[in-house]
């Protein structure tokens, strides 16, 4: 079970859609290999207590007695141990994983046929020792883009191999017990690589039940499919992926593609995912195509306590034609991006610029909206980046906005005397609602019952870092 957690965890991101540059980017490091090793003896161990050694039997000539006749039967695994076990990287190719000093115990039962009409039963031990296990996983993709594993090569030696005998005239067996062991030897040897194989292929239907696409909300999902062939070198595996929203049901490419960016050489993590600014530019403009990034505000939505009130008496203070030709009435709100929101990714700051337009309405005692104005609006948010579980969240604050007059339906008048109205409804409506829905958070990569613990986050240039260690939970 941990073997399969790990190699998951390791391959859960790798289908096949080739492309050119990654939006996201995974280093497993040796310290993340070295915990999924711990995880995995038991897993190894537990496939290993599947030998079958079939009986042996057969005959042999001995001085002065003749030929006698022998069989080994009902031999069983009592006892395993891996006490050395490593998983090395071949760089450019594969994961290797080599098992040493091996040891295994089976008890059995013989029987033997001599001069005619002699015979004899009793049981024995076998011990195998310092038995090497080596083999290449090679890593790749299946047709349908989920990753898929297999064997690419295997050996197995048995150093040694002693048979004690029990009972009877295993006085007589041990006469022969160099060829007996000699047989159990090849034996053994036949069925290792086989269960090794067979363990890694295991893998493969766990793996084709992963989904590529991620699900986000109703309007989004993110792409987690490999651009590239894994880059194996002495220390890490990379992963290079897709890490790219789409409207669901939909998947149209942004206009603009990823840059170039590096995974800095940190290893104190098991794991470090590097999420690029491609990425989170791609979701502002899936969502902005959706026409998810429009609200209606309505006075409902302003605190009770507040004295402005989304009402044309409010708005007549500053504007009076607007009280005179719309007395008592009261007002909404559309704010609206009318183009993909921009976001830039600097060393420990991470910057939203939106441009909007908003657009007062006096709702008509027939509920009817007559239009008052547009406003045009730039706004710049900062934003707070954090993992949360398994999934990437963040909440944003106002820094700054700017208002200019893009149409008027009641006659020209000052705007800028709105600034602090309109920067009150961005901080308490649009702002909150724009939090509660970035601290969802939208998925990162999953692969099985696995937590991310000790994570920590860097923005840095273009992309931000995410350092963590894995625990498996199940």
């Amino acid at each position: 079970m941990y073997l399969r957690c790990w190699l998951a965890l390791l391959l859960a991101l790798v289908p096949a859609t080739l492309s050119t540059k990654p939006g996201l980017k995974i280093k497993l490091t040796e310290k993340g290999l070295e915990y999924g090793k711990s995880q995995s003896i038991a897993a190894l161990q537990q496939k290993l207590k599947s030998i079958k050694i079939p009986d042996i039997s057969g005959s042999w000539k001995v001085l002065h007695i003749g030929v006698v006749k022998y069989r080994l039967s009902n031999m069983q695994i009592v006892n395993i141990g891996l006490p050395k076990t490593e998983v090395d990287l071949v760089p450019g190719s594969a994961v290797r994983l080599s098992i040493s000093n091996t040891f295994i115990s089976l008890h059995g039962n013989w029987k033997i046929k001599y001069l005619h009409y002699m015979k004899n039963s009793g049981s024995f031990d076998l011990n195998v020792n310092k038995l090497t296990i080596t083999t290449d996983i090679a890593i790749k993709s299946d047709e349908t883009g989920r990753p898929a594993v297999s064997t690419v090569s295997c050996g197995a030696t048995v150093g040694s191999l002693t048979i004690k005998f029990h009972g009877g005239a295993s006085w007589l067996y041990n006469l022969i017990k160099d060829v007996l062991e000699n047989k159990a030897r090849k034996e053994l040897q036949k069925q290792i690589c086989p269960l090794v194989t067979e363990a890694v292929s295991d893998l493969n239907p766990q793996l084709k039940t992963l989904n590529v696409l991620a699900k986000v909300d109703q309007y989004a999902e993110i792409e987690y499919s490999m651009v590239s062939s894994p880059t194996i070198s002495n220390s890490s595996v990379e992963l290079s992926l897709k890490g790219e929203f789409y409207n669901i049901g939909k998947h149209q490419e942004p206009p603009f593609s990823p840059a170039d960016f590096s995974l800095p050489p940190q290893i104190d993590r098991m794991l470090y995912i590097g999420v690029s600014v491609f990425t989170a530019n791609s979701a502002a403009f899936v969502y902005n195509k959706a026409g998810a990034l429009s609200l209606y505000i309505t006075d409902d939505m302003i605190p009770q306590g507040s004295p402005f009130r989304l009402n044309t008496k409010t708005f007549g203070i500053f504007i009076p034609q607007i009280a005179k030709q719309f007395p008592g009435l009261m007002m909404k709100l559309l704010v609206k991006t009318v183009k993909d929101p921009i976001i830039t990714f600097q060393p420990n700051n991470v910057t939203v610029q939106a441009t909007a337009t908003v657009t007062a309405y006096a709702i008509q005692p027939n509920a009817t909206l007559a239009p008052l104005f547009v406003l045009n609006l730039e706004t710049s948010v900062s934003a707070h980046v954090f993992v949360s579980g398994m999934s990437l969240a963040g909440d944003v604050a106002l820094n700054k906005i700017n208002l200019t007059l893009a149409t008027s339906y009641v006659g020209d008048f000052q705007f800028k005397p709105l600034d602090n109205m309109f920067q009150m409804v961005l901080k308490v409506v649009v702002i909150p609602k724009l939090n509660a829905q970035l601290g969802k958070g939208h998925p990162l990569p999953t692969f099985g019952k696995t937590k991310l613990v000790n994570t920590q986050l860097q923005v840095l240039k273009d992309y931000m870092l995410i350092g963590t260690d894995v625990q498996f939970t199940g």
